[in-house]
């Protein structure tokens, strides 16, 4: 595919109109059109409203009280990291979600702080895993685990160029677009450069692997799956773009494998095939799967290309509804529970699933997100993250740039 697409190739590619939303990038390429707001249209609230709600959780999560509410820590002058308060730990799948959080909600300040730190501490220079991000560090940069997680790249990627067409690029590490090339090329191309490292996506089937490390990535994560970022590679990437267009099909066509038939749910871990991987716990619904719905939706929602997915949102919307409203937050994939625990987290998604849903559950599934309080304490890093970012997409502020 020619690099180089006028704005009129754009627009016939998504079969949308050319008009960008209200105060956003005229790079917009999802027609304004295509971001629901459940909030609005489900529940009536009005703008104000809406916005103050994101505004409060943005201040609480970034800027609330230092040991029970915040989740952003700002570093020195021009640094900063999202800490899992629970493990004490920084994690590129946080760093990811933050600088996401921080381009949507037009934080330029925040998202360079963050992308710094990731940048100076936790992307490798040189070596086996060069360009990749390790995935796992300390607060003070040291690294803890050296391999990458292909959701972090896959997230950083996006953010970035996401970055580059609000804000424009700035110079070194703030030319955004140059370093989210560095970024797709690596992912890839990683294994023409050290033997010892795999691509982040597998060559044969066009799937995400788990981890792009020799001996972890025969197998995949449903979660990790967005087939609507990589439509957007497609047209944005230097290179490489046919690739990133057929592993958008072959995510949709993986999501059809990997989702019981019956109630929706997706494994944590899953082989190419989707088959559950058996790996201890990660063959069930657990944590990770909790954003498998939402990323089905989204793509529906961003580019329509499969009915499907609204089949699939009302699979699973009707499997949580006949769970009551204090659903529990593991399964096993047939709708065993596994767990006592009710999570934002899965809530906030569900909310996101709603936004592919005809089956007259979206208000139910957008009124518990309102409803629900922003996490704080121990265990808000990942229930607070998603939240937040389910909040913009049911407001239908989170958008394609």
């Amino acid at each position: 595919m020619n690099k180089f697409i006028s704005v009129g190739v754009l627009c016939a590619l998504f079969m949308s109109a050319c008009t960008a939303p209200a105060g956003s990038s005229s790079k917009n390429p999802v027609s304004a059109e295509r971001y629901r707001n459940l909030f609005h249209d489900a529940l009536k609230k009005d703008d104000k409203a809406i916005q103050q709600k994101i505004d409060t959780a943005w201040q609480q999560l970034f800027y609330g009280n230092d040991q029970s509410e915040r989740v952003y820590y700002p570093v020195g002058d021009d640094m900063a990291y999202i800490l899992d308060v629970g493990n004490r730990d920084v994690r590129s799948e946080g760093m990811s979600y933050g600088m996401m959080i921080s381009v949507q909600l037009d934080k330029n300040a925040e998202f360079d702080r963050l992308w710094k730190w990731a940048k100076t501490y936790m992307q490798h220079t040189e070596g086996q895993f060069q360009t990749y991000f390790a995935w796992h560090c300390r607060t003070n940069g040291e690294k803890i685990d050296t391999n990458p997680a292909s959701d972090g790249e896959v997230w950083i990627t996006t953010a970035l160029l996401f970055a580059a067409a609000r804000w424009g690029n700035g110079e070194g590490i703030y030319n955004y677009r140059a370093e989210a090339q560095a970024i797709l090329d690596t992912m890839l191309h990683a294994e023409k450069r050290n033997p010892l490292a795999s691509n982040t996506f597998n060559a044969k089937n066009k799937q995400v692997v788990f981890v792009a490390m020799s001996g972890e990535d025969d197998y995949t994560d449903p979660s990790y799956h967005l087939p609507h970022y990589y439509e957007l590679w497609a047209i944005a990437a230097d290179k490489d773009n046919d690739f990133w267009h057929e592993a958008a099909q072959a995510s949709r066509a993986f999501f059809k494998t990997a989702a019981h038939p019956t109630t929706g749910l997706m494994p944590d871990y899953a082989n190419f095939a989707g088959t559950p991987y058996l790996h201890p716990n990660h063959q069930h619904f657990r944590f990770d799967a909790w954003r498998a719905g939402a990323n089905v939706a989204i793509d529906y929602v961003w580019f329509g290309k499969d009915p499907w997915a609204v089949e699939q949102s009302n699979r699973l919307l009707a499997f949580f509804d006949k769970q009551g409203d204090n659903y529990v937050n593991q399964f096993e994939l047939d709708g065993k529970p596994l767990s006592s625990d009710h999570s934002t987290g899965l809530v906030a998604m569900n909310a996101v699933a709603a936004l592919a849903s005809d089956n007259g559950l979206a208000p139910k599934f957008a009124q518990a997100l309102w409803d629900a309080p922003i996490p704080s304490g121990q265990w808000r890093y990942y229930d607070g993250m998603l939240y937040l970012i389910a909040l913009l997409h049911v407001s239908g502020q989170f958008q394609a740039y």
